[in-house]
């Protein structure tokens, strides 16, 4: 492009915002452009997970998020009346500095993703649509269409396209969305007059469906799911007293659901792409997949699959890492695909429940959950850890170096673990600043500095001790990171700019690090050479 654009981003909700941040803190230049005239003023999605919640810490803009936060740290179920169990978060497994879910309405996500690309001095390109494109070896020629219907030819070396359910960049690749359709609910947002406490979620059963209720921090208003619909166009004061009649016998209590700011009937689909680009072509979020809401689970992925993408590309269109260092982002994100495709088929099994025998069996078996504490601890970490994106690891992708069996992440986990052990200790909190570099990040430990390299423009070099020897010394006074980490003396960690763990050992060579770098698919003539 004639501005420089080094990367066109379509679509500008929470995926194409966080994919043109990451660009642009990675040194791109970037162009943001959605078909919208303006941005949207009502939310679909509003669960932010823990590992969305850390991506955002890595990004840089975890407070502001969190200041629109409705912290949830349970989830609720009850049955005709009565309250069957409430099932705790439990992330003592997967330590996280946040954990919680975050409930935050996507206009407001939007809202801090926008000023935060502005900051860096990118805006988003207002009632402009991607058409059609055309692309060589060498790069990429769009076709843009504003409204008031003038067009544009422009090339630009690199194209994601972040542009939802319908995505023409999608449909210009020609990939397929393979699954198949599922039901219709009815969502809406709506002050509701109730004695509950907003730290949780509800699933309340009322004898042949299931409603769900998830509480917004401002106004009393709370996100309202019934699993049958009402028509299109249905009034709102008929919808509210719809749910009001059916939450209070549900709850066995008073709830009262005032007129909805919004309502939609929306028929969902389970489906997704069979990989992730093509040439010089990628697509992010709704673009390469659709599935139920049930468990809160499409905006986090695409925004983790932004993230996944933004700094391989960086690497490649700085000509730091190999082209072939992109082929990982299908290998890597398809599968964390298929597995949430089962796993929302599951959860919107378990949401509508319509099953006759459900209002009999629901009380024997949750009382049972409810009464052995063990079996209550291992549905909690097993249903809440396993929504909250925390387990998702590249193990298998041909980024990861296998390692000998030894405490802390394996290669493939998250490496913020270490900053989750312990919040307070101050070695924990430098991890956290240290995962928001945008470069890899090589940790030793001082009896491994003379293997380590020397930092440079796409690796930081840090040395956890005490915090006065070794390049980039990292103060780790109370050896809880390393304890974490699972560092004894003499060993490495390498961790990818995404947080996930590459490679680690026990005694640090040249040898060692140069085969994990280029497995990563990172140039030999970077230099990897131990310091002299």
């Amino acid at each position: 492009m004639a501005d420089g654009t080094q990367v066109l981003v379509a679509g500008a909700g929470p995926v194409g915002l966080t994919a043109a941040h990451e660009l642009v803190r990675r040194g791109l230049r970037v162009r943001l452009i959605d078909a919208a005239p303006h941005p949207a003023t009502t939310s679909r999605a509003v669960a932010t997970h823990p590992r969305t919640l850390e991506t955002y810490d890595q990004m840089g803009v975890i407070e502001e998020i969190l200041e629109r936060a409705q912290r949830i740290r349970a989830f609720t179920m009850f049955s005709q009346g009565r309250r069957l169990v409430r099932l705790d978060a439990d992330y003592t497994s997967m330590p996280t500095r946040y954990p919680f879910t975050a409930i935050v309405e996507q206009a407001d996500t939007e809202a801090v993703l926008r000023a935060a690309v502005a900051r860096l001095g990118v805006d988003v390109e207002w009632g402009t649509r991607l058409t059609g494109f055309s692309q060589t070896a060498d790069g990429v020629t769009v076709t843009l269409e504003r409204a008031d219907g003038s067009t544009e030819s422009a090339e630009t070396p690199w194209l994601v396209g972040c542009d939802g359910g319908h995505s023409a960049v999608r449909k210009v690749l020609g990939l397929p969305l393979i699954g198949e359709a599922s039901e219709t609910w009815m969502l809406a947002d709506a002050p509701v007059d109730v004695d509950l406490p907003r730290d949780s979620i509800y699933w309340v059963h009322t004898g042949s469906q299931a409603l769900m209720m998830v509480p917004f921090k401002r106004g009393g208003r709370w996100r309202l799911l019934d699993t049958t619909t009402a028509a299109p166009g249905t009034d709102a004061a008929v919808i509210a007293d719809r749910f009001t009649q059916k939450l209070g016998p549900g709850l066995g209590r008073s709830a009262k659901v005032r007129t909805p700011t919004w309502t939609s009937v929306f028929t969902f689909q389970q489906r997704m792409v069979p990989r992730m680009g093509e040439g010089r072509v990628f697509v992010a979020g709704d673009a390469a997949h659709v599935h139920s809401p049930a468990s809160g689970q499409g905006m986090n992925t695409g925004i983790q699959e932004a993230y996944n993408l933004a700094w391989k590309l960086a690497l490649v269109a700085q000509g730091q890492a190999e082209r072939e260092l992109l082929d990982s982002y299908s290998s890597e994100r398809v599968p964390v695909g298929e597995r949430l495709l089962g796993s929302t088929k599951k959860a919107t099994f378990l949401v509508q429940l319509k099953n006759a025998f459900a209002p009999i069996a629901l009380p024997v078996v949750f009382g049972v959950i409810r009464n052995l504490a063990p079996l209550r601890r291992k549905v909690q970490r097993q249903v809440l850890g396993g929504i909250s994106g925390l387990q998702i690891g590249y193990p298998d992708s041909p980024l990861t170096r296998p390692a000998a069996t030894a405490p802390g992440p394996r290669p493939g986990a998250r490496a913020s673990v270490g900053a989750g052990a312990d919040p307070a200790d101050p070695g924990c909190r430098a991890w956290a600043e240290e995962l928001r570099d945008t470069r890899w990040t090589l940790a030793v430990t001082q009896d491994a500095v003379a293997g380590a390299p020397a930092a440079n423009a796409w690796l930081s070099v840090r040395t956890l001790g005490d915090g006065t020897e070794g390049p980039g010394p990292l103060a780790d006074p109370n050896g809880r990171l390393r304890a974490a980490l699972g560092l004894a003396p003499g060993g490495w960690l390498l961790v990818r700019p995404d947080g996930y763990v590459a490679a680690r050992g026990r005694e640090l060579t040249g040898a060692d690090l140069r085969e994990a770098l280029a497995a990563a698919g990172l140039r030999a003539e970077q230099g990897v050479a131990p310091r002299s």
